[in-house]
């Protein structure tokens, strides 16, 4: 699948017009786009990361990454989901950036989703969703979780998120209401953010391929 992420990637490059400040989302594919934007670096005017990782990528090809708080709204964001349904909708959090990725997204006025063939569902769930959470809470939230939902949530030990906290993976999920299910997991006491992307959801899908397929 890494020729179907690189291709997704070189496609998603197209969206860079000059002097923009992209915001760049994390993971495998994210990578091969953040190699692909070091040729137009002279181009833009700087980048804002999503991840401690991302960043590191980033400023090891001289790209320079900014504070969302000095940049103000951007016009592109790239990165990468763990599914994608048929209505852009996506689960991701799978590399525990979710907050940060769902900051950036909320601030650009075009999300870009860079995806391989295996991502795409046509009902999100199969992959479980992450919710970050406040350390002290994860139980009372586990236990909403599974009040709410049905699912099983799972602690995803030895991992803390770039902002200090821990991720409960749900499984067991068949998600017919995604924009639902944000809302009301967004509404337990403790949660900090969760992996759905269904109330802003991609404005555009990059599925590699030979071609890519732009959805």
């Amino acid at each position: 699948m890494s020729e179907m992420k690189r291709l997704a990637a070189e496609k998603a490059l197209e969206y860079v017009e000059d002097g923009m400040i992209v915001g760049v989302g994390t993971g495998s594919t994210v990578a091969y786009f953040i190699d692909g934007l070091a040729r137009l670096k002279d181009r833009i005017k700087g980048t804002v990361s999503s991840s401690e990782q991302s960043t590191e990528r980033l400023r090891s090809h001289g790209i320079e990454v900014m504070d969302l708080n000095a940049t103000g709204p951007l016009s592109l964001y790239v990165d990468g989901a763990d599914e994608c349904d048929g209505n852009r909708r996506l689960i991701k959090g799978g590399g525990a950036a979710l907050t940060r990725e769902k900051i950036i997204a909320e601030a650009s006025k075009t999300f870009v989703c860079i995806v391989d063939p295996s991502k795409q569902v046509g009902i999100l769930g199969r992959f479980p969703l992450p919710v970050e959470v406040i350390p002290m809470a994860r139980s009372l939230v586990a236990r909403e979780i599974v009040r709410i939902t049905g699912g099983q949530p799972v602690w995803r030990d030895d991992v803390v998120t770039d902002n200090g906290n821990w991720i409960l993976d749900v499984h067991g999920l068949a998600i017919t209401d995604p924009v639902g299910m944000e809302r009301d997991l967004n509404q337990i006491p403790g949660v900090v953010s969760v992996g759905l992307f269904a109330r802003r959801p991609a404005d555009v899908v990059i599925v590699g391929g030979e071609p890519p397929v732009v959805l």
